[in-house]
């Protein structure tokens, strides 16, 4: 082995360590069987992410290898760590040094880029391309049933009448098919890097009745579901589709991004002109948790950071109990004053006071 490992070799050695590691960095885990449990690759609680404990050095069921059943993602024990310092490669791989014990490079090492999810980010283009219009749909009611009828024409939403449904380890049973909401993920020049799936009940009142109704697909990491603003400078940033699209009624022309879950908002990559974020923050401790994160970054970048914190659990939730000018007047308050006279809208469109 070389005086100075390469990531390849500290994947491996990582691997290696595999339980020690998962209780130093997955530390809200439990372990089950061969499995490592946990709520993502950020330490959340829950069990949708698994790593494996046991296995061959490389290939299939290899340890250190870990998936997580929610989004689709998967990776080694360095991605973790590279995730939790928010893609800083330089700090990921010094603490990954520290962990195993070993020495600093007397020179620095050329950093690599995470693995890219080239085969699901294949499929999830061609899922894209395979979408339609919403109109008319039971996407269109879906989005009716949440008060956001307004959002059938947003370009980066599509239906799929039958999307493929696949049960994972813990839900054995055949394969399905059902409607589905897609809504597209892109990095910052608009490319396609994956695509976000909610299956559907057939009259789109709701969700379908799985275990796993919302799923990514794709390279989700750093990039969102994104809803395009006139305002150069200010973006709104939340977890779920619903969640923006009921900030975007109210804020039309503030550019607004989700970033599907408390974690990948955390690693939302952000644009170079931004000069003010404000994250609509879940009432969840994920949600918190990937909110602080984000928030950090962006601060460290120069940015500055409001919250929009909803009443009640999310803002979807706000919207559709409280209405959309109540839910303004929540917001007013929270929001920059000039931002809220040029930006913010009340249901029939007047700029809101400040």
């Amino acid at each position: 082995m070389p005086t100075h490992p390469t990531p390849a070799d500290l994947s491996r050695q990582l691997a290696d360590r595999a339980e020690a590691f998962c209780r130093r960095y997955l530390s809200n885990g439990y372990r089950s069987g061969r499995f490592w449990c946990v709520g993502d690759a950020f330490n959340s609680e829950g069990a949708s992410m698994y790593v494996r404990l046991t296995g061959p050095s490389t290939g299939k069921g290899a340890r250190g290898k870990w998936t997580d059943a929610a989004t689709g993602e998967h990776g080694d024990l360095l991605d973790v760590i590279v995730l939790q310092n928010g893609n800083r490669w330089k700090e990921a791989l010094a603490q990954a040094r520290a962990f195993l014990s070993l020495p600093e490079p007397a020179v620095p090492e050329p950093a690599r880029r995470l693995s890219p999810a080239s085969d699901t980010t294949g499929s999830a283009r061609r899922l894209w391309g395979y979408g339609r219009s919403i109109v008319g749909t039971p996407a269109a009611a879906y989005l009716r049933s949440r008060g956001l009828e307004y959002a059938v024409g947003e370009p980066s939403l599509r239906f799929h009448p039958r999307c493929l449904y696949k049960p994972t380890q813990k839900e054995p049973g055949p394969d399905t098919w059902h409607p589905a909401l897609i809504a597209c993920i892109t990095d910052l020049s608009g490319a396609v890097m994956g695509v976000s799936r909610t299956w559907l009940a057939p009259d789109g009142r709701g969700k379908a009745a799985l275990r796993d109704p919302r799923r990514g697909l794709g390279q989700q990491l750093g990039h969102g579901v994104r809803f395009r603003g006139t305002v150069p400078d200010l973006m709104v940033a939340g977890e779920g589709v619903e969640t923006v699209l009921s900030l975007k009624l109210l804020l039309p022309a503030v550019p607004h991004v989700a970033g599907l879950s408390g974690g990948h908002l955390g690693a939302l990559i952000l644009p170079p002109s931004l000069r003010h974020l404000y994250i609509a923050r879940d009432a969840d401790p994920a949600g918190e948790r990937g909110a602080a994160i984000l928030r950090a970054r962006a601060e460290a970048a120069g940015v500055l950071v409001s919250y929009l914190d909803p009443r009640e659990d999310d803002h979807n939730r706000d919207l559709c109990h409280l209405g959309p000018r109540d839910l303004a007047l929540h917001l007013a308050p929270q929001l920059d004053p000039n931002h809220a006279v040029a930006h913010l809208r009340f249901e029939d469109g007047e700029a809101a006071a400040a």
